[in-house]
Order: C-alpha cells, then structure tokens, then sequence
C-alpha cells in the first residue's frame, strides 16, 4: 500500500478504513499525523525529551490496543487526552503534584458556589481522570468545543475557524458542556460511593 493513496483522507475515514478492515496500516497513517502534537503534550508534562518519546510510544500501544473500545468523533482530541492521560498516571505514580491540571478541572466545573462544586472538591484526585473521561461523553459539538477550549488552549476565533460554528454556537457548547460534564461526573461519584 502507498502512503501516498491515503494521506488526504480525513481522520474519521482513517479510523473508519481501520476499523472495517482491521488494517493497522490506516492507523499509523493517522498516529504518524499526530506525532509531533502527541510528543509535545508529553514534554509539556514530562519536562524530558527522552521520557517523552518513549511517552509517545507507549500511548501508541495504548492506542493500538484500546482504540476499537471508544466511539470516538474527534480524533485529534481523543489522542490529546490519551496521551495527556498517560503523562498524568506517570507523574501520579512518581509521586508529582499536578497543581495546574486541578486549576483546570477547577475552572471547568467548579466556577460556581453551589453544593455540587462543594461536592466535587472533596474529590480532587479522581475528578482529573473523571473530567477528562466524561468529555467523551458529551454530545459531538460540545466535546469539540470543551476540548478545543480547555484542552487545547485555542481562542473562540479559532474554535471557529476549526468548526465553522458561530461565536453564539461556541459560547453555548461550552457552557451546555461544563454543565453536562459536571452532572456525569456528578453521577460518576455518586454510583461509586453507593
């Protein structure tokens, strides 16, 4: 199979070709497009080039082996948080503090003063894995947005460029997927301490 004949595809027909054929030829056209954003979210949270790098392979077998588990829509963000994932279980298991990963999950769900943000404090070290998990499960336009904005740092303007959505679009997906986000993870915790 020439690269060539399959570069152009976008992500979701990659993933669809890898899928219905079982080829991971298609899969490592779509992990080579990616090499360079999967390498950077491991420096940005392993601080080391070489760790990096055997980061990077190691989200690629994890990749590999659990991508037919997910029904994903935005490639690029699934791996984002795969890698991102991985890069914070290493930093837990040696013991790091993840102060600005909290500051994060903090500004996405817990902006307000009510009992469930009270609620979801209480529950620091789990709700970074939760925040990340339950964004999969947002509706397709809010999981983009969400993760274009808090993820990936991009402005409403580029959130824009990217989807095509309105500025009005963008600023309701937000606010419709912290809400959301905060309710599954609310549930999440909920069914655990049953």
């Amino acid at each position: 199979m020439s690269n060539r004949n399959y570069t152009h595809l976008q992500d979701n027909e990659l993933l669809q070709l890898f899928k219905k054929t079982g080829n991971n030829y298609f899969l490592g056209v779509l992990l080579e497009r990616y090499t360079m954003l999967l390498f950077g979210v491991c420096m940005k949270y392993l601080k080391d080039e070489d760790t990096a790098k055997d980061a990077v392979q190691q989200v690629y077998t994890k990749v590999i082996l659990e991508i037919e588990k997910y029904e994903i829509t935005y490639v690029k963000s699934w791996l984002y948080m795969v890698a991102k994932n991985y890069c914070l279980m290493q930093l837990r298991n040696a013991g790091k503090t993840l102060h600005t990963d909290w500051q994060e999950a903090n500004h996405i769900l817990l902006d307000d003063n009510d009992e469930q943000s009270k609620e979801l404090q209480e529950h620091k070290e789990e709700l970074l894995t939760l925040v990340e998990e339950g964004v999969q499960y947002l509706p397709e336009d809010q999981q983009k947005c969400v993760s274009l904005f808090y993820m990936e740092k991009q402005s409403y303007k580029e959130i824009a460029e990217i989807t095509n959505f309105s500025m009005m679009q963008i600023k309701s997906c937000i606010q419709n997927g912290k809400r959301n986000l905060k309710n599954w993870i609310v549930k999440q915790l909920n069914n655990r301490n049953k």
